[in-house]
């Protein structure tokens, strides 16, 4: 913290100079033996001198000298201490990539390497409970499972479903991988974490992680074993080469070791224990302290505390005398301290305007008293989003038409469980930002919350209707049709096919298949 200390403007500092000569220069002039000096004789002037005793301890010039001299140290900015932008994730974001190449399947660890994977995403989700993940997978090709999101749910689900035989392209594409992550990062406010999960970096990849320049920390767990393992096949069977025999997947770790080396990328292999999870998560929480003190924090500026000493010290300077009362400063802090609690914190507010009071409440978690001191509409409605008020936040988001408050009132319109209408508000905050990321994504959990409620309102309708079996009865709300019947028979085949429910891995791999072709 010492080394750390600095001024923000250190040209106030010269203020301090000021005072002192000022001090300097008063005090000389009322020296009398200094201006008759050179006029009369030492020998008579000491004699010709009559108020000789006066010229020591404290006199109003240097009250004004103290004052002048802290007041340039307030503004010169003193700090020692970083603070956080408004509005800023807390935790860092994490892009899992995972290889799902074919020698993923090596059941060198089991049961298998990308199950391994699995285990291991599924663990750091566990430690980092709201913070959030995207989920990307690659081979020949590289493609977004997720966007950030902190439903750890959501991870799980789709976790589950990656295997190898999902991609479209074999092969592995390391740096491509790398280049898709990136770009869905890019508009992130905070650096965040790219992790590779692979059983190996194809040299060719190298010069993609020498060469990266971005701000995002890149970390690589090795998944494997020197010795190597079989290959799984889809079928149940193993690899097996030209000759017949058995592929042994192996676990390059001098080409991991040389890239690490080479790049500015941490490698690890993975472990039976927990070993390998906690060294991720503590460098991720790392790389995000170092990378937000390079850019996106801000110095915390403390000069603004020593405004209650001046004004303490400019009230003493009402007071006519030669000398400075002490008592007076004793009357006035206690005069004070009637008026005012007894907690040096609060006694601080004074000097406080409503929101920088506001911010204080919301640093401690007391977002309802932060609501209420909160004048700009921003700041108050994320104290009212923190207090659970969402309606109260709408109303104050409300109050801007930035995209980031359309993105505010769609997030709190989610609480309220009117998906719509969130709907609508995540449009207009993705009109104003086309790539935003998050909006894109919280526009989709939207559209997929009205479409759930959609078919559960259709369901109790029908249930309430009390159909006959042999019928069936579309309404749908009265907005896509008429009431109709169809017969029993044409029934079954047609309501099958509309309840059949996509997988996550059937969905996966139309979505990679269907990219794979449009990147070609």
């Amino acid at each position: 913290m010492i080394a750390d200390f600095h001024f923000l403007r250190p040209w106030w500092l010269l203020a301090v100079i000021a005072a002192a000569l000022l001090v300097w220069q008063l005090g000389r002039q009322s020296d009398m033996r200094a201006r008759w000096r050179n006029l009369i004789a030492p020998n008579l002037l000491d004699h010709l001198l009559i108020d000789r005793g006066r010229t020591g301890g404290l006199r109003p010039v240097h009250l004004i000298g103290a004052i002048l001299a802290l007041s340039g140290i307030a503004a010169a900015g003193p700090t020692w201490e970083r603070e956080r932008p408004p509005f800023v994730e807390d935790t860092a974001p994490l892009a899992i990539a995972i290889d799902l190449g074919q020698t993923m399947n090596a059941t060198d660890i089991s049961p298998s390497r990308v199950e391994r994977a699995k285990l291991k995403v599924q663990d750091i989700l566990a430690r980092r409970q709201g913070a959030r993940t995207a989920l990307f997978a690659y081979a020949g090709s590289a493609h977004m499972v997720l966007p950030l999101t902190d439903d750890a749910q959501l991870v799980a689900t789709y976790l589950a479903a990656l295997s190898p035989a999902l991609m479209p392209i074999e092969g592995k594409d390391t740096a491509k991988a790398l280049e898709a992550v990136e770009a869905a990062l890019a508009d992130e406010t905070v650096p965040g974490t790219i992790l590779f999960m692979t059983d190996g970096v194809e040299r060719g990849a190298f010069p993609a992680f020498t060469g990266y320049g971005g701000r995002n920390d890149l970390m690589v767990l090795g998944m494997g074993t020197p010795e190597g393992g079989p290959v799984r096949t889809g079928s149940g069977e193993y690899l097996t080469d030209s000759t017949g025999a058995r592929v042994q997947a192996r676990l390059d770790v001098d080409a991991l070791k040389e890239l690490q080396s080479s790049s500015s990328a941490q490698v690890a292999t993975v472990t039976l224990d927990d070993g390998d999870v906690d060294w991720i998560v503590r460098r991720i929480q790392t790389a995000f302290a170092q990378k937000s003190e390079e850019g996106l924090t801000r110095w915390r500026d403390f000069g603004w505390y020593l405004t209650i000493p001046i004004a303490l010290l400019t009230a003493l300077t009402f007071r006519r005398g030669a000398k400075i009362h002490w008592l007076g400063l004793a009357v006035l802090v206690v005069s004070l301290g009637g008026t005012i609690r007894a907690e040096a914190a609060d006694f601080a507010d004074l000097w406080r305007t409503p929101d920088q009071q506001g911010r204080r409440a919301f640093e401690r978690g007391d977002y309802a008293a932060a609501a209420d001191q909160f004048a700009e509409p921003a700041w108050r409605g994320a104290a009212l989003y923190r207090a659970g008020r969402f309606q109260d936040a709408i109303d104050a988001f409300a109050q801007s038409n930035t995209a980031e408050s359309y993105y505010n009132q769609g997030n709190a319109l989610m609480h309220l469980d009117k998906p719509e209408e969130a709907i609508a508000a995540y449009q207009q905050a993705l009109k104003a930002r086309p790539d935003w990321t998050e909006a894109k994504a919280n526009l989709a959990l939207a559209e997929r919350r009205k479409k759930e409620n959609d078919e559960k309102e259709e369901e109790e309708q029908q249930e309430q209707a009390g159909l006959d079996p042999d019928q069936i009865q579309f309404d749908d709300k009265g907005k896509r049709g008429k009431e109709g019947e169809v017969p029993a028979g044409a029934q079954t085949a047609e309501m099958w096919m509309r309840n059949i429910q996509v997988s996550p891995a059937d969905l996966l791999a139309r979505k990679f298949a269907i990219e794979a072709r449009t990147n070609e």
